[in-house]
Formats: C-alpha cells, sequence, structure tokens
C-alpha cells in the first residue's frame, strides 16, 4: 500500500540511530535495488521502516500488508534472504551495522516492488477435494479428541506463503506443475486425518500433488511464522500413507486379497 505523497520527515537529531535498507524496485521486467536511511525506535520491525519510507522518501513504493500482526499473511518478503513476515521481523534481532536486503518473494512472479502474484497458490487450492462427510450423514458426530486435535494444527494456516517461497522444489526448480507445495500438503493432511472424512486423495496425493518430489529438508517447518511442524505432521504421515498404498508388498498382497480396500 503507497501513500499518494511524501511528507517532511521529522527532524532527526544527533543521537539518532538509523538503518540501511536496500529494498528491490521494479517489476516483471526487471529492477534493481535502491537504499534509504531509515531512523530506528524501539520496537520496530521492518513493515515499520518500509512505511518510513512510503510516507517520507518513496510514496510510489508497493508493499502488500493488512493487519500489520502476523495474522493475516500479506506482507510475506525476504530479509536478508530469509522468507519472513516483514510486520513480524524487529530491527533489535537484525544486525544494523550491515544493509538490510528487503526483496519480493521469489517463488512467484514480480507485480511491483515488494508485490508478488500468488495466485497460482489459489488455483491449486481449486483442485483439491473439499472436506466429504459420510454419506449416512448425521448431526451426531463422535470421535476422541486426540482425532480433533490432530489437524487441528493445521487450521492455524495464514496462507502467508513462506513455506511456498522456501521450498527449494518451487524455488529452485520451478516445479510447480508437479508439486503443490507445503502449504498445500497442510490442508491434504488436514482432510485426510478429519475423522469424519470419507474422500480417497491417495492417489491424487501421490500423482497431482506430487508428494514424492519433497525430501523432507523442514525448511518450510523453520519459516512458518505459526510454527507449523509442517513436515513431521503433514507431508512424513503423507508420504507414509502413499508408501502403505503402493509400495508396501504385505498391503500389495492384503489389498488383492481383498482384506483391506
Amino acid at each position: 500500500m503507497a501513500q499518494s505523497a511524501t511528507h517532511e520527515a521529522p527532524a532527526a537529531n544527533g543521537q539518532t540511530k538509523t538503518a540501511t535498507f536496500r529494498v528491490f524496485r521494479g517489476d516483471a521486467n526487471g529492477g534493481q535495488t535502491q537504499e534509504y536511511t531509515v531512523p530506528v525506535e524501539s520496537g520496530m520491525v521492518v513493515l515499520d521502516a518500509l512505511h518510513y519510507i512510503q510516507n517520507y522518501q518513496s510514496p510510489d513504493l508497493a508493499v502488500r500488508w493488512n493487519c500489520k500482526a502476523a495474522k493475516c499473511g500479506s506482507c510475506s518478503g525476504e530479509v536478508n534472504g530469509k522468507p519472513s513476515l516483514m510486520c513480524k521481523t524487529r530491527l533489535d534481532h537484525l544486525d544494523l551495522s550491515k544493509p538490510i536486503d528487503v526483496q519480493p518473494m521469489k517463488t512467484f512472479p514480480i507485480i511491483r516492488d515488494l508485490v508478488t502474484d500468488v495466485s497460482w497458490n489459489y488455483e491449486v487450492n481449486k483442485t483439491i477435494q473439499p472436506f466429504t462427510p459420510p454419506d449416512n450423514n448425521s448431526k451426531d458426530w463422535r470421535y476422541y479428541q486426540n482425532d480433533v486435535d490432530r489437524p487441528q494444527e493445521f487450521r492455524k494456516c495464514i496462507e502467508c506463503f513462506l513455506c511456498q517461497d522456501v521450498c527449494h522444489v518451487l524455488r529452485n526448480h520451478n516445479q510447480k506443475e508437479h508439486f503443490y507445495g507445503p502449504r498445500w500438503m497442510i490442508r491434504l493432511a488436514s482432510l485426510e486425518m478429519h475423522p469424519m472424512d470419507r474422500a480417497d486423495r491417495i492417489p491424487f496425493i501421490k500423482e497431482k500433488a506430487g508428494v514424492g518430489l519433497c525430501n523432507i529438508t523442514k525448511c518450510c517447518t523453520e519459516v512458518c511464522p505459526e510454527e507449523i511442524k509442517i513436515t513431521d505432521n503433514a507431508i512424513i504421515p503423507l508420504k507414509e500413507r502413499v508408501v502403505d498404498r503402493y509400495y508396501d508388498p504385505m498391503m500389495w498382497f492384503l489389498r488383492k486379497l481383498g482384506f483391506i480396500r
């Protein structure tokens, strides 16, 4: 969100601490970083610095943001090379003796400056079969608390798409046609683990979503602002279900005999 006009910056005294920001400026046709000097105050985050730049130096700087409370997932970017929420990245956690590099997410096409086109994610979501209850749908659903708790973790996702950005399958190899990425593995896991869901998504998870392309480096877990254990609790269990269905010889034998479906 860019402001319409610059304002006169507050007068600085000799005691004001400053930080240098190198911010990407450009669009899909290219661009370069531009340096800005920003006064630092206690408690500031990177998004505060970008707002200062908008207000006093470059009103046309494009930055996507909304809640500034690390709950909307809008202000995703890369700070010093790490996919991060800019509203959650505190300046006192950074080395201010060096310029702070702020870039748009690398995995997605640039629209302008720090704003990227993440619409691919929503197109992927449309292909996932939604929650499918039993045919004899009853209002009286009863199941164990741990069956509720297990998929509940995945509901914390704020769709910041930092996990998608850091995933090397998408980021470095651009395999969007073959791999849905960590965020959608979370959704698939939440559906697969729901005790009342009756859809069989295992073939879809194997072929279309491409769960086999993940080599469980856990980089997605490391950048998740909600601290969801994406790899351990979602992707690995999905891999196990695919292995049980297609590669476990005993399961294959029992299925042939008709003991399991």
